[in-house]
């Protein structure tokens, strides 16, 4: 049964993500019956804005499966017309009651739209939409001491949270009811622990 509650949502996956880390996982609702039962219609817990990255996939890293996680993914889990209405899909049509952007550490197309920037260079082909979208936050993460794709994966995040709050239909006022939480989270590689970033919308 889904949680109503976003808060219960979100501890439920971050503590699938500490058994992913733990090497415990339950693998859980991947049975032929779990299949079977969600042929006519779906409720996922949460939906995330994830990257593409083949590293990162979150049914994995959350511990989840069939029916959990309504999840978008594109290089640089960029906030754009598709993405966007996909995550109002989730929200206003299956009533996913919790919304993470979730970036990554060492993330590649923010390290490529970084080595663009410093060459002076818009991008090749449809990279460059990827690249028009990270660039905002590789400016602000030049404002900031310490290493530069850290800060421009986390100052992503929390310009990908701004945009859902000042673009996706009706989720500002969700939130101000407490009808829906967004929040943004970071994914270590190395260790598979997700971190969530303080500046979560809530």
């Amino acid at each position: 049964m889904k949680p109503e509650s976003p808060d219960i949502v979100l501890e439920c996956l971050m503590e699938g993500n500490r058994r992913y880390v733990a090497g415990r996982m339950l693998h859980p609702h991947q049975t032929p019956e779990r299949r079977r039962a969600l042929r006519e219609r779906q409720a996922p817990s949460a939906a995330i804005l994830g990257c593409a990255d083949s590293r990162v996939p979150p049914e994995v890293i959350f511990d989840q499966g069939l029916g959990d996680l309504f999840v978008v993914r594109v290089a640089g889990n960029i906030v754009d017309e598709a993405t966007l209405g996909s995550l109002e899909y989730a929200v206003l049509h299956l009533g996913t009651p919790l919304v993470m952007v979730l970036g990554h550490r060492g993330c590649g197309a923010v390290k490529a739209a970084i080595e663009a920037v410093m060459a002076g260079e818009a991008g090749k082909g449809h990279l460059r939409s990827i690249i028009a979208a990270i660039r905002p936050a590789i400016a602000e993460a030049q404002m900031e001491p310490g290493d530069l794709l850290e800060s421009a994966v986390r100052a992503h995040i929390r310009r990908s949270i701004q945009q859902l709050l000042d673009h996706g239909l009706m989720f500002a006022a969700m939130v101000r009811e407490g009808r829906l939480k967004i929040v943004g989270a970071c994914y270590d590689l190395e260790s598979g622990q997700v971190e969530l970033l303080e500046n979560a919308a809530d």
